[in-house]
Formats: structure tokens, sequence, C-alpha cells
């Protein structure tokens, strides 16, 4: 059975996830015009790298919140879907900044992705139990 809170979690890593995207977009709307390219990275790094941190974020948020919305919707408990939406969105963000204020490899970027790629594995592995038990 579906919990009320358990929906009301989704909602809330859906909205943050969502205003966390057009502040990224934002990011890459600045750089467009501090470097007059419409389309593309017109060879700008800076330019790249919004790109690339809106783009990842675009990637990966909406399939993370796809499956909070279905753990949500066959019955998980509403903690788990905060833990794992605040997990996910914390990934998102540590990999945004890494790329967007740090050159080359950095710590953020690689955290960035194991906080996203741990919150999707665990999702993924519940909703299969969820569906052979």
């Amino acid at each position: 059975m579906t919990s009320m809170l358990s929906i009301h979690a989704v909602a809330l890593w859906a909205g943050v996830s969502i205003l966390f995207m057009i502040g990224l977009s934002a990011v890459t709307v600045r750089r467009r015009r501090r470097h007059l390219v419409a389309f593309g990275d017109g060879g700008q790094a800076e330019l790249t790298a919004a790109s690339r941190a809106f783009g990842n974020a675009t990637e990966y948020l909406p399939v993370g919140l796809v499956a909070l919305l279905l753990l949500a919707l066959v019955g998980t408990p509403s903690l788990v879907i905060h833990v794992l939406g605040a997990t996910l969105l914390l990934g998102r963000v540590l990999h945004a900044v890494g790329l967007l204020y740090q050159r080359g490899p950095s710590m953020g970027r690689v955290v960035g992705m194991i906080l996203t790629y741990l919150a999707l594995l665990v999702a993924a592995v519940t909703l299969v139990a969820y569906g052979v038990v």
C-alpha cells in the first residue's frame, strides 16, 4: 500500500532536483552570454563545463526520480525515499561543483558519481526485490 508520506518525500526530492537543474541551466546561460556563444560551447572550456554539469544532471536525475516514485508506489517507507533522494541529489551537486569549479579530475566529480551510482543501485535492487517477492 502506498504511503502518502512516501509520495510527499518523492515530491520534495523532485521539486528540489528541478530547482537544482534550473540553477545549472542559469549558470550555462550566463556563461553563454559572457562568451557570446549561441550554440555549442564555442571552444570555451568554462562553457563546456557548465553544459556538461547541466547535461549530466539531466541524464541521471530523471531516472533516479522515476525510481523514487516507483519505490513510493510499491510501499517503500518514506525514510528510505528521503535517504535515496538526498544521496542522489548530493551526488549530482558534488559532481556539478567538481565540473564547474575545478579543472581536470576532481574529488567532487568522483564522490558525486559514487553517491549517484550508490543511490541508483540501491533503488534498482530494491525495485527488483519488490518485483520478485
